[in-house]
C-alpha cells in the first residue's frame, strides 16, 4: 500500500480557554491518498475546519499524530506542500486579481517572469483568462471564489485544502463552480480536501465523505463513492447518488446520537 498523502491516527485537539477545556477532536484517524478528493460534512462546531488547520498547521493537535506527504504539518508548511482557500475570497480590494493571484509567489521570492508565466496559467484553470486587471470589486462572488482558488495554486502545491468555499453563493453560481471545480481537479490531479454543509455537494464531488459527528469531532462514517469520475450535474438524480446521500444523512443522524 502507497504511504498516504495525509494520515490521521488518533488525533485528539483540546482547547484551553477562559471557562475550561474544550475538546474539538476526539480520536480521528484517517488515510487521505494521493489525488483523492474528500469532503468532510457534519454539524456546525463538530471539528471539519479544524482538522483542516491541523494539517495547514495552523492549530495543532494535541494528541496522536498526523503527517501531511510524510513529514509533520509545520514542515510541509515550509515545504509549500499545500494551498488554502478560505470561507471568504480574501482579495486585497486595491489590487488587481493578477496582482492578488501574484501575492504569495511576491512572498516566496519566485522571479518577476516566472510569476507572470504562474498568474496566466492558473487564470486559464479557473477560467479567469481576460479579467487578470480586474479589481475584486468588479467582479462577482463566484469569480472571486475562482480567484482564490487560483491564488491557491499559484505555486503548484500538491494538496488543495478547501474550507467550505462556496457556502455563501446561491444554488445556481454553487452548481456551476462545482462543475468547474470537479474539472480543475481532473485537469490538475491535486488531493483535494474540502469542508461542506451540503449533502448534494459533498457527494457530487468526492471519492470519500467523512462525515462527522457534533463535538467533540468525531468520524461517524467514511463512504467511498463508487461513482464514476465525469459527473454531469444531472448524476446527481441517479438511484447510485441518492443511496450515497442517504448513508451520509444516516450518519449526520447516527452522530447526533453521542449528544
Amino acid at each position: 500500500m502507497k504511504t498516504p498523502v495525509i494520515k490521521a491516527e488518533n488525533v485528539d485537539l483540546v482547547f484551553q480557554t477562559g471557562d475550561g477545556s474544550v475538546q474539538a477532536l476526539s480520536d480521528v484517524s484517517l488515510d487521505v491518498g494521493r489525488g483523492e478528493f474528500v469532503s468532510f460534512i457534519g454539524p456546525s462546531g463538530c471539528g471539519k475546519t479544524t482538522f483542516l488547520r491541523c494539517v495547514a498547521a495552523l492549530e495543532h493537535p494535541t494528541g496522536g499524530s498526523l503527517s501531511v506527504n510524510g513529514m509533520s504539518p509545520d514542515n510541509a508548511r515550509k515545504e509549500r506542500s499545500y494551498g488554502y482557500v478560505f470561507q471568504a475570497a480574501g482579495l486585497y480590494p486595491w489590487r488587481t486579481i493578477a496582482r492578488n493571484i501574484r501575492l504569495p509567489l511576491e512572498i516566496m521570492g519566485y522571479p518577476k517572469a516566472e510569476q507572470a508565466a504562474r498568474v496566466q496559467k492558473v487564470l486559464e484553470l479557473v477560467d479567469l483568462a481576460g479579467f487578470g486587471n480586474k479589481f475584486p470589486w468588479q467582479l462577482s462572488g463566484g469569480m472571486q471564489q475562482r480567484a482564490s482558488i487560483a491564488r491557491a495554486l499559484a505555486f503548484d502545491a500538491d494538496i488543495l485544502l478547501m474550507d467550505e468555499p462556496f457556502g455563501a453563493l446561491d444554488e445556481i453560481v454553487r452548481d456551476h463552480l462545482n462543475e468547474q471545480l470537479l474539472a480543475l481537479w481532473a485537469r490538475t490531479g491535486k488531493t483535494c480536501l474540502f469542508v461542506t454543509h451540503s449533502i448534494p455537494e459533498a457527494v457530487y464531488l468526492s471519492t470519500k465523505i467523512v462525515v462527522m459527528s457534533p463535538r467533540p469531532g468525531r468520524i461517524a462514517d467514511v463512504i467511498d463513492s463508487p461513482l464514476p469520475k465525469e459527473r454531469p450535474l444531472d448524476i446527481r438524480d441517479t438511484p447510485e447518488f441518492l443511496e450515497i446521500a442517504h448513508r451520509v444523512r444516516e450518519g449526520l443522524r447516527a452522530g447526533h446520537a453521542y449528544d
